[in-house]
């Protein structure tokens, strides 16, 4: 008979099992990106997927975030008659926050769980196996060119959304709520640091590490064949975003 504390018992080690799983493939994949050969070429075919081709997706999600977030403050600032620091509420949570997060999360959905079909199809089709049976390491052939693209791309995504948030918001507060428009250029600059633009960068590049490891991770592991790769997706977006949400405090705790 199975108690409650059985399964409580099992929730946990399998937790751990994953946990060390994700980490021992995060050591491989460091490994094997430093030994030739290199497949530039790759790499930048996962470059142009994961970048050029999220970009409408954090368009649409950066410019309308940055939209409500000046419609929600400047009604909430005009009660306390501070309509002024509109602008700086909107860059700093676009430039520290919102943008890296929000780029993670969408391009996680996006491309974190064709990463993990991809790989999952080829692993119950026992196409890595035959890689391995011709010498290739599916680490650096699979999971190499998309963590470099993740690393790489996510910063120049979120820089990307940083300007289109700040944008939506200078629309909406310029265009549609008629505040002064000199004015919110000047407050949307005069609190903002350096620090404030490379912890948001730095946090991207963590999240494009995140997001493309798990895609990997869960589709090397699939099985039980088409359900098995549909559950390996599934699951590759749950844990990517959650990973990225508490991963998210501690670096904001460390560069804060």
């Amino acid at each position: 008979m199975i108690t409650i504390f059985d399964r409580i018992g099992r929730r946990f080690i399998r937790f751990f099992e994953q946990t060390g799983i994700w980490f021992d493939a995060l050591g491989r994949t460091i490994t094997w990106m430093f030994r030739p050969p290199y497949d530039v070429a790759e790499w930048f075919r996962q470059m142009v997927r994961l970048g050029v081709d999220s970009i409408p997706v954090v368009f649409l999600t950066t410019m309308f975030t940055g939209m409500v977030l000046a419609l929600q403050t400047f009604v909430g600032f005009q009660r306390v008659h501070a309509e002024q620091f509109v602008a700086s509420v909107v860059s700093l949570a676009m430039l520290r926050e919102l943008a890296p997060v929000l780029v993670g999360l969408m391009v996680a959905g996006r491309v974190g769980s064709s990463m993990a079909a991809e790989i999952g199809t080829m692993r119950v089709t026992e196409q890595i196996d035959a890689l391995k049976s011709l010498a290739t390491e599916p680490i650096q052939y699979l999971f190499v060119p998309r963590v470099i693209a993740g690393v790489v791309m996510l910063p120049f995504l979120c820089i990307l959304g940083d300007a289109l948030g700040i944008y939506g918001g200078y629309l909406v507060a310029v265009k549609l709520l008629k505040t002064n428009p000199v004015v919110y250029k000047q407050n949307t600059f005069q609190f903002l640091a350096m620090s404030d633009v490379w912890s948001g960068l730095v946090k991207a590049g963590v999240f494009g590490l995140i997001l493309t490891l798990t895609g990997c991770v869960r589709g090397y592991h699939a099985s039980g064949g088409a359900e098995g790769v549909g559950r390996a997706t599934t699951n590759a977006v749950v844990s990517a975003s959650l990973i990225i949400l508490l991963t998210d405090f501690f670096l904001t705790k460390l560069l804060f």
